[in-house]
């Protein structure tokens, strides 16, 4: 007996599925969907298209990250009795920025073996093809959405590098542009990038320049859709971060010989830069910070 011919072990089955081309499934993954008892599903209709072009017919459930915790309380009483529970998310692997992680943990504390069924990722698929740096990276995931949430986010990231490293985001196609134009602000307009648009799909596309190249491009467009990973060829910034020092310098100058308050002194460098005053305000707090 072979392992393909081997019974399935009771026990939770983290299934990786295509994100988006439906060749792209491991057997082995195809093997788990049709012996396993059922399947935990984030979209029930967007897995029955993988599960109908290669006519799986296991029962389906819902679990996603609305009802994850309840429902996960069922599927764990399941596999307290033995069952064979497959999850998948509608595209790429379980856990990742996607349902399946509260599950997994759960079934671990019980226990309960869980076992990864490796396959399609748009991280992997993205950096691979990227041609930049795949030696040192980290998937960040999701940006926050809010404009200065996410200016923070990335010049926490930039501050906190010690080497060079690509740092791998999604991002939403209504956001992108403005994104760009913060990695940007933290960077600067020749650090080089990496878009990758609609991975496996018939209009995939990678954009590969510097930031504000590839920003410029897209607002040409009428319409940027798709699904997106984006990856930054991050430097470290300077460690005595002189643009900083910079800062605290001119507005100690303004504050000195013209007797400008805080408030006016940064509205006058802002205009001065070309910068929001909010942003002055950020990089003024976190310099202030820096030097306690």
């Amino acid at each position: 007996m072979n392992a393909t011919d081997e019974p399935l072990a009771p026990g939770l089955y983290l299934v990786a599925t295509p994100i988006g081309n439906l060749e792209d499934i491991t057997l082995r993954a195809l093997r788990v969907l049709r012996s396993a008892d059922r399947i935990a599903c984030e979209d029930t209709r967007q897995t029955r298209k993988l599960l109908d072009r290669y006519g799986i017919a296991t029962p389906v459930i819902s679990s996603h990250e609305h009802n994850e915790a309840q429902r996960g309380r069922q599927l764990i009483e399941e596999l307290k009795n033995g069952a064979r529970i497959a999850v998948v998310s509608d595209a790429g692997t379980p856990g990742i920025s996607d349902p399946g992680m509260v599950l997994a943990t759960a079934a671990i504390v019980e226990g309960i073996a869980v076992y990864p069924i490796p396959g399609a990722s748009a991280v992997l698929a993205a950096l691979v093809a990227s041609g930049i740096n795949t030696e040192h990276f980290f998937f960040v995931g999701f940006l926050p959405p809010k404009a200065g949430a996410r200016r923070t986010a990335l010049e926490d990231w930039a501050a906190g590098l010690s080497r060079p490293t690509t740092l791998v985001f999604y991002e939403a196609p209504h956001r992108i542009v403005e994104t760009l134009a913060d990695v940007e602000a933290v960077w600067g307009p020749l650090c080089q990038i990496v878009l990758a648009r609609e991975l496996t799909k018939l209009h995939e596309e990678f954009l590969r320049a510097t930031v504000r190249e590839v920003r410029e491009q897209l607002a040409t467009r009428d319409n940027v859709r798709g699904e997106m990973v984006l990856l930054i060829a991050a430097q470290p910034l300077a460690a005595d971060s002189a643009l900083g020092a910079s800062l605290l310098k001119r507005l100690a100058e303004l504050v000195k010989s013209e007797g400008l308050d805080e408030k006016d002194a940064l509205k006058r460098i802002a205009r001065e830069r070309g910068v929001s005053k909010s942003e002055l305000w950020r990089e003024l707090q976190r310099e202030r910070a820096r030097i306690k």
